[in-house]
């Protein structure tokens, strides 16, 4: 396949493109580089089958020319993080859904055949089900992260039913392991190491949430993909997570343990009933039923993602001392 990824150079883009190049595609990037970085796809730049465009897809003119050529767009660019929507609504405005929308438009007009796009378990909410599945509903974001991917999910069904092309998306759970730079596990790492005597923990370490490592998450995105490109669905969505859950306390009890650490824990206690901010989803564990039934499931449940992804991060601070 001749591939766009856009957010290629971030975290989960640049273990899809390693993937990707490494099945024979040919691969072109999209990337801002305000959260990734060249240094994720350093063994591919000089490579005859990679392409990589630095450039902002606020701006739709870039867009257009990115796609030229291009059969599949696996669309992951987008600001990642969600607790920034409090206090900058506009940005995620903008890096989440004007990026889409630009996207679409120029889409529509392109030879391009399927949109791979990563949304959020955010769209669901604070869900009265758990484990939740796909046609769970209403869908009542409590984030503006969450509003903007939920918007970007319904424009791209639109697009995808009036301009005949297919649309895959992806809600994801948690997404840890190597090259990510936000996160609960990240930031544990970066307040032990300036104090380890105490660790400061948002909201009151109750929190349970479902963890996939990013080495799970692009199998099965490839995997479900290659089912949904045989299918005749149009626009069709899988969330991919794991089975079980884990708790924040318990992931800075695996932080401390694998930095070999005693601090002291001090919960904040944070907002609206021991959430770590305004928006924070405070249970989440999405239904991977779909998913199984394609013939994907995580290698690694919550407990061993978050392990292997502290040693992960730990060995990348050390090579990088």
């Amino acid at each position: 396949m001749k591939v766009l990824v856009t957010g290629g150079a971030g975290f989960i883009g640049s273990h899809l493109v390693d993937r990707l190049m490494e099945d024979g595609h040919e691969v072109r990037v999209l990337d801002d580089l305000s959260a990734g970085t060249l240094d994720n796809l350093k063994r591919w730049l000089n490579h005859e089958r990679f392409e990589f465009i630095e450039g902002d897809m606020r701006d739709a003119e870039t867009v257009e020319n990115a796609i030229d050529g291009i059969e599949v767009v696996f669309h992951l660019a987008a600001n990642p993080e969600v607790r920034i929507g409090s206090q900058s609504p506009e940005l995620l405005y903008e890096t989440n859904v004007l990026i889409t929308y630009n996207l679409l438009n120029a889409m529509k007009d392109s030879g391009v055949k399927s949109l791979v796009f990563t949304s959020s378990s955010t769209v669901y909410g604070d869900a009265e089900i758990i484990p939740t599945p796909e046609d769970y509903a209403p869908l009542e974001p409590i984030s503006v992260y969450g509003g903007a991917k939920l918007a970007a999910e319904a424009l791209i069904s639109g697009y995808a039913h009036t301009f005949d092309f297919k649309a895959l998306i992806f809600r994801l759970a948690n997404i840890i392991g190597e090259r990510s730079n936000h996160g609960v596990i990240y930031d544990f790492i970066n307040k032990l190491r300036r104090n380890p005597e105490e660790l400061e923990i948002l909201g009151d370490g109750t929190q349970r949430k479902s963890y996939l490592h990013v080495s799970d998450t692009v199998d099965g995105m490839l995997h479900i993909f290659e089912a949904f490109k045989k299918g005749n669905k149009r626009v069709d969505f899988y969330n991919l997570g794991n089975d079980d859950w884990i708790t924040v306390k318990e992931i800075a009890e695996i932080v401390s343990e694998e930095m070999k650490l005693k601090p002291v824990f001090r919960f904040t206690g944070g907002v609206d009933g021991g959430r770590g901010w305004k928006g924070d989803v405070k249970f989440m564990r999405l239904s991977i039923e779909k998913a199984k039934k394609t013939g994907w499931k995580p290698k690694l449940d919550s407990y061993e993602a978050v392990r292997r992804t502290v040693r992960e991060l730990l060995q990348t601070a050390k090579a990088e001392e």
